[in-house]
């Protein structure tokens, strides 16, 4: 009797222990994101969110199961994610890749330009399933050419 109470505890510690890495690895995205485009971000595209300032879109990581939620805004200083779902969401980006494919393929949009051949490269992770798009598209746009930080000087060749 006493072993079965020591297994199910030791099961629930480890459920406890494997949710508490899921859900560090979401907020350590979520934070990488708010520092890159702090550090790298252009306030170009901040200034194109007119309307759609102060909505949410709701990135799922599905194989993480963790949210993040970004929330528009037309200040870049003011730019914040959250690790949670959102409330009341006007698009989502579903990521459906393995877990380690989650980090690559976020760091691959991020560091692509804000232009229409970033844009495009997106269409090799849209196209096949591995990142789904519900919602406005119009809102996940322009959230995307925000997080798109490609144009700072940082990634330019140096001849």
């Amino acid at each position: 009797m006493i072993s079965q109470i020591e297994d199910t505890n030791s099961i629930k510690r480890n459920i406890r222990a494997e949710n508490l890495i899921r859900e560090t690895k979401v907020l350590n995205i979520t934070r990488l994101a708010t520092m890159l485009v702090d550090l790298f971000g252009s306030d170009e595209p901040f200034k194109k969110i007119t309307k759609r300032e102060g909505k949410e879109i709701e990135m799922h990581l599905k194989e993480l199961d963790g949210y993040i939620t970004f929330t528009l805004t037309s200040d870049r200083n003011n730019f914040n994610c959250r690790a949670e779902s959102a409330k009341d969401p006007i698009a989502k980006i579903i990521v459906n890749v393995k877990e380690k494919d989650i980090i690559p393929v976020i760091s691959n949009i991020i560091r692509s330009k804000n232009n229409i051949f970033g844009i495009m490269k997106l269409l090799k992770y849209i196209l096949p399933g591995k990142v789904k798009l519900k919602g406005s598209l119009r809102a996940i746009l322009k959230l995307v050419r925000c997080l798109m930080i490609g144009k700072h000087e940082v990634y330019k060749k140096k001849i």
